[in-house]
């Protein structure tokens, strides 16, 4: 059994030590392991990929009781994640990941698309992924929400937002905290809400780039997870900003969701750390 430990505790002196000698007396076989102290704020990350059988309540209480009370500690199996995917009009972020999904180089399972406009369902229908038609025409945002809810009645652990290109209300992102991956075509904290692109060629910028980050009640500020840049020049337009944008998009985002599908992300505070 593979398992995946993810440990985030007040700083000490011998921790991985500790940490290491429980895993070492249930037989556990450190695969790799992953440590980083935030000195600012005195904090412990770890994560450890581990092999071996062993009880994961047995693990959790013996692992808990060495660390320092404020700790989280995480146990999970190394294993495919389900997830949902959120689209509106544009292919290539959906396009890419259902490409990687049919390779067998994303690590997830693709429960269902769903989009606000059946524009989409022919690419999804290709790859056989059950696709949801949920028109936002005259409905208020709660209304609109909502009826994706009831759809969402799988046991997911992501929703990707590739190219979703609606603001979502703060009753729908708490039911997914920190589980909303979203990709902005811009290098936040620049050029934040609608096009980015526009705004950038207005400012004379001479690099565009993208952002992968975790959706939270504020437009555009939730935790990034990674960022990517490309360089231009005073000959592109706006929309040559926005074709070259493109590849750079589907990038980040991939990356982006690879991180969370092997567990590499500790979000604290508005800040992530990505092993």
């Amino acid at each position: 059994m593979e398992l995946v430990i993810l440990i985030s505790a007040t700083d000490r002196k011998g921790l991985i030590y500790n940490i290491s000698s429980v895993l070492y007396e249930l037989g556990l076989n450190i695969e790799r392991n992953d440590e980083y102290v935030d000195r600012e704020n005195l904090r412990f990350f770890m994560r450890t990929h581990a092999c071996g059988e062993v009880d994961n309540n047995v693990l959790y209480k013996r692992l808990i009781d060495i660390l320092p009370t404020d700790s989280m500690l995480k146990i999970q199996p190394l294993s495919k994640k389900n997830i949902i995917i959120l689209c509106t009009k544009e292919n290539h972020c959906i396009g890419d990941l259902l490409l990687r999904h049919d390779s067998g180089e994303l690590n997830a399972n693709i429960k269902a698309i769903i989009s606000n406009h059946n524009i989409l369902s022919p690419l999804a229908d290709k790859f056989g992924i059950p696709f949801f038609h949920i028109p936002s025409n005259n409905l208020s945002r709660e209304s609109h929400e909502a009826k994706i809810l009831e759809v969402i009645k799988f046991n997911i652990d992501y929703l990707v937002l590739a190219k979703y290109m609606r603001i979502l209300t703060s009753n729908f992102t708490n039911h997914f905290y920190n589980k909303i991956i979203n990709i902005h075509h811009s290098f936040l904290p620049a050029f934040i809400g609608a096009n980015p692109y526009k705004q950038a060629y207005e400012r004379g910028v001479k690099i565009i780039g993208a952002t992968a980050h975790f959706v939270n009640e504020n437009l555009d500020e939730g935790p990034i997870i990674t960022q990517d840049i490309i360089h231009i020049n005073h000959s592109y337009s706006w929309r040559d900003m926005q074709r070259a944008g493109r590849d750079i998009e589907k990038v980040v985002l991939s990356r982006a969701l690879n991180f969370a599908l092997e567990d590499r992300i500790f979000v604290y505070k508005n800040k992530t750390i990505v092993f």
